[in-house]
Formats: C-alpha cells, sequence, structure tokens
C-alpha cells in the first residue's frame, strides 16, 4: 500500500472544466472539442497544480478523478489534462455506451451507483492515517456523494444503511456488492479520513440548501473562495495563494474589489478562521514579486476582514449527524 501526504478527488465537468449541457447542440459540440478548445473552470487548473505540486502542504499528494463523462472521451481529457500541467494517479470515466447496450438505462444518470463503489475501492489503497480533500459542483449529487462516503469510510453509516440509502437511489446490485467488497477491506481501517468537501455553485445554487450537510462541505462560487479556505487548512502556502489568484484574475478578469465581496461571503458563511487572513496579509507582503493586482486583491480582503470584527465566526469542518433519507427529500424539493 503506497503512502501518500494527502488525497485530492476531483470531477471534471462544472467542477474542472466550464462544460454546458443545457443543450443537445452544446453536448454534441463538447463531444467532438479538441483538448485546445477545452475550457478550464477559472482558477482550477492553476489549484489543482498548486496542490499537487512538491511544495504543497501535504507531499506527495495522490490525484483520484471520478468523472461522469463517457469513456469514450478519455484520450481527449487525458491530452487536456497534460496540456495544463496535471499528473493524476487514478482516472475514471463512466462506461455510459456499456450501460445501454447491457440495458442498464437507470446507471446513466445513477451518479452514486457509479462512484461511491470508485471512491471507496480507492479508498482501500491508502493508509488510515491519510486524508482526503474532494471536489465536485452542485449539477450533481456530489455534495450527497462524498458526504456518504466520509461517512462510511469513517464507520458512521454502517453496511445496512450504505445498502438502503443505494437502493433508495436506484443502485444496481452489482454497485453494492463493490461497496461490500471494499469495505470488508477497509473493515479495520475505518478513520475520519475527508478533511473537506468543496462544492463549485456552477448553477448558482444557494449555499444555504448545503447547510444538512454540515461545515465539512463548503460551497464556492469560484477557486478563489477555495483557495482561501486550503490556505487556512494548511494546504497552501502564501505564494500558492498568490499564484491561483492571478491565475483566476487573468481567466476571470473579477476586480479587486468583486473578490473582495467573495471573500466577505465566506468568512460570513463561517469557513475562514481568524488567523488565517492576518497570516496571508502578512505573507504576502514578504513576497516583493506579488503581481500589483493580486496584492490589490489580497489587501482589500484583508480590509475587509478588519470592517467585518463583528460579524466574523468560525465553524470547523466537522460532520453533522446526518440523515441521508431526509437529505434525499431535500435535494428532490431542490
Amino acid at each position: 500500500m503506497s503512502e501518500w501526504g494527502h488525497v485530492y478527488r476531483w470531477d471534471l465537468d462544472k467542477t474542472y472544466l466550464d462544460t454546458r449541457f443545457e443543450k443537445l447542440s452544446r453536448m454534441v459540440k463538447i463531444a467532438f472539442e479538441s483538448a485546445e478548445e477545452k475550457v478550464n473552470v477559472p482558477g482550477a487548473a492553476a489549484l489543482l497544480r498548486e496542490l499537487s505540486s512538491e511544495t504543497a502542504g501535504f507531499s506527495p499528494a495522490r490525484v483520484t478523478i471520478v468523472s461522469g463523462s463517457p469513456t469514450q472521451m478519455r484520450k481527449v481529457l487525458e491530452e487536456k489534462l497534460a496540456l495544463d500541467g496535471i499528473t493524476w494517479h487514478e482516472f475514471h470515466l463512466k462506461p455510459q455506451w456499456k450501460n445501454i447496450r447491457r440495458g442498464r438505462f437507470r446507471a446513466i444518470r445513477d451518479q452514486v451507483g457509479y462512484k461511491l463503489p470508485l471512491l471507496l475501492r480507492s479508498r482501500t489503497k491508502i493508509s488510515q492515517e491519510v486524508k482526503e480533500t474532494l471536489f465536485g459542483d452542485d449539477a450533481e449529487a456530489d455534495a450527497f456523494i462524498y458526504s456518504l462516503y466520509a461517512d462510511i469510510v469513517a464507520g458512521r453509516v454502517d453496511d445496512q444503511e450504505m445498502v438502503r440509502v443505494m437502493k433508495a437511489v436506484g443502485a444496481y446490485a452489482d454497485a453494492i456488492e463493490a461497496c461490500h467488497r471494499s469495505l470488508r477491506t477497509l473493515e479495520f481501517a475505518r478513520s475520519d479520513a475527508v478533511e473537506r468537501v468543496f462544492i463549485m455553485l456552477d448553477k448558482s445554487t444557494p449555499p444555504a440548501f448545503f447547510g444538512p450537510f454540515g461545515s465539512r462541505v463548503v460551497p464556492v462560487f469560484n477557486y478563489f473562495q477555495a483557495a482561501l479556505v486550503l490556505f487556512a487548512d494548511g494546504h497552501l502556502d502564501a505564494r500558492s495563494v498568490i499564484t491561483v489568484t492571478q491565475a483566476f484574475l487573468e481567466a476571470d478578469q473579477h476586480t479587486p474589489e468583486e473578490l473582495a465581496n467573495l471573500f466577505q461571503d465566506v468568512v460570513r458563511r463561517g469557513h475562514l478562521p481568524a488567523h488565517a487572513m492576518q497570516e496571508l496579509g502578512m505573507a504576502v507582503q514578504d513576497e516583493e514579486d506579488t503581481p500589483p493586482q493580486t496584492r490589490e486583491v489580497v489587501w482589500a480582503c484583508v480590509q475587509r476582514f478588519v470592517d467585518l470584527a463583528d460579524e466574523r465566526r468560525y465553524d470547523p469542518p466537522k460532520p453533522p449527524e446526518m440523515d441521508y433519507f431526509a437529505i434525499l427529500e431535500h435535494m428532490k424539493k431542490h
């Protein structure tokens, strides 16, 4: 079993790649795009490069990609990641054509029965002490799947409850059995492994919708917000935050004032401790080659931090008591 400092698990569509499936014509275009034509979610490539670099807070890092994109897109997606300078250790795509040929039509839309067995099987290759950070989006059920995975690995969800949940979402029997096989391996290696779950709000879902998932799940409007939280968690240093911020500014062209507003949002939602912005401000001051626009962003955030003195709160990441059937009803209403 290989030893890793930390594991980062990423979805691709709408989490790493800016893909739009709203129209059939757009879906067809996506299928025939070259690697060079595919567009990143602003800041995503820079963030993943920084997290997986040798200078990251936890090294070496293991990068796992579990995407709902069809297996036929493997070549072009691998080319895209290579162009972005991303190295990965696992890369899973959904066998949609195989599902169609076998008449497994529920599996075409079912993400729990697809992603959960892969996540659990991947966990069997990692030692108990290794922690994880997961990235998904609000277009599918990533917050639900990742939270369920975290609670299974930690032993808060037992085999029987896992089966009930998987049946409730329409997972096939072989997907449930695959989870059972992994759990037999993990039986004596349960740990509270998942530190954070970041959910990119591609569909502009209100952050309050994710309240039932607890402070472990962090909804973000962009990866500038994620970089700040990851800095506070010790996964990025100031130089990495500067790099991600600069990449985000170049890709998305937000003004420093707009980014300061996004910082204010993540503070008010309780995802940043008081010391984090103070440390980042001092660290950026020491970085003499910080681009002027990035320095302006950070100092605007420091000023907002001071202005929020009476509103600041911090909710350390911790799993709530999860009722997955109630959450399923919550999601159906949404």
